[in-house]
């Protein structure tokens, strides 16, 4: 009922309008629904799922290659050495004679605290 004006509106519009075919081929591409839905799953996947992927697998590289004696950061903070290392636990030497155990996956990266930065020449 409050919807019928509307619809006769439209018909009469619609009569009075020149044909479709004088839109602008980006008014009917924007008319479809389908094409602004795929315009935000590429934009998601390229915000937020790629660069999160990527990330994920540089992680399992540095979980998968520890070995003995390598300094390593926590996603605690805790800034220790690889004392020994297990299929799912590594212990850690974070102070002399003091070791912690803790899962392989809560290993954020290497350490890099007192190392030196390399320098980049200005030049370049």
């Amino acid at each position: 009922m409050w919807f019928e004006g509307i619809a006769w509106a439209d018909a009469a519009a619609s009569a009075a309008a020149p044909a479709a075919s004088s839109q602008g081929f980006l008014d009917q591409m924007l008319g479809n629904p389908i094409i602004p839905l795929v315009m935000v799953v590429a934009v998601f996947y390229f915000i937020i799922i790629r660069p999160q992927s990527q990330r994920q697998s540089e992680h399992q590289k540095v979980v998968k290659g520890l070995k003995k004696n390598d300094e390593v950061v926590t996603n605690c903070g805790l800034i220790g050495r690889v004392a020994d290392l297990g299929d799912i636990l590594v212990t850690l030497e974070i102070a002399p004679n003091v070791r912690v155990r803790i899962e392989r996956t809560e290993i954020k990266g290497m350490s890099t605290y007192g190392k030196p930065q390399a320098k980049k020449d200005k030049g370049e």
